[in-house]
């Protein structure tokens, strides 16, 4: 992992993007990192575009502004590749992560980033298999996992899903979720 990580979520109100920030924060913590997260949203509403940074590095963090040079972008609402620049400063060798049933190729052809990693996982259709509802922010964290296991392993992204969903959901959502993170760790696809 470089000295500072930085990752950027691109999704709409009601997705997950500001959670699951939360959530890889707490993962990375729980690794001995020093970390950030926060949404960027204005009033809008449920559906709405709004983006979730978290900056994550060995030493404390300083930066107090949105994240420009992302290493890793995921995308939890597919329609966001067509309308949205999601590769907007990303670093060369960098990692876009979209959640689609399409194979990375074609995201590829979409984003037209050759330099870049592009992975994808259909992580609406897991969290409708194992969560009952198409929230797809923690299948896209096992898939994260899978793909850097230097930033969050699949054990650190299980135990932070539980930690920190335990405040607020009941025993079988929560495990329901980590099911899904462990789908989306075998299920990842990567050009």
């Amino acid at each position: 992992m470089a000295q500072l990580l930085e990752v950027r979520w691109h999704g709409r109100g009601g997705q997950g993007a500001k959670t699951a920030g939360y959530i890889l924060a707490v993962a990375a913590a729980e690794q001995g990192k020093q970390v950030q997260a926060f949404p960027e949203y204005g009033a809008e509403r449920r559906g709405a575009p709004l983006r979730s940074y978290v900056r994550i590095s060995d030493r404390p963090i300083r930066l107090r502004c949105s994240v420009r040079r992302p290493e890793i972008v995921i995308v939890l609402d597919p329609s966001l590749v067509e309308s949205e620049n999601v590769a907007d400063g990303i670093v060369p060798g960098g990692l876009i992560l979209v959640n689609t049933s399409e194979s990375p190729s074609r995201v590829r052809a979409k984003i037209g980033q050759p330099d870049v990693k592009i992975a994808t996982v259909d992580a609406n259709a897991i969290s409708m298999e194992t969560i009952g509802r198409p929230i797809p922010n923690t299948p896209m964290l096992g898939a994260l996992a899978r793909l850097r296991p230097d930033v969050v392993t699949l054990e650190a992204a299980e135990a932070a899903v539980k930690a920190t969903l335990g405040e607020k959901l009941s025993a079988d959502i929560i495990e329901r979720n980590v099911q899904a993170v462990g789908r989306a760790y075998q299920e990842v696809q990567v050009e």
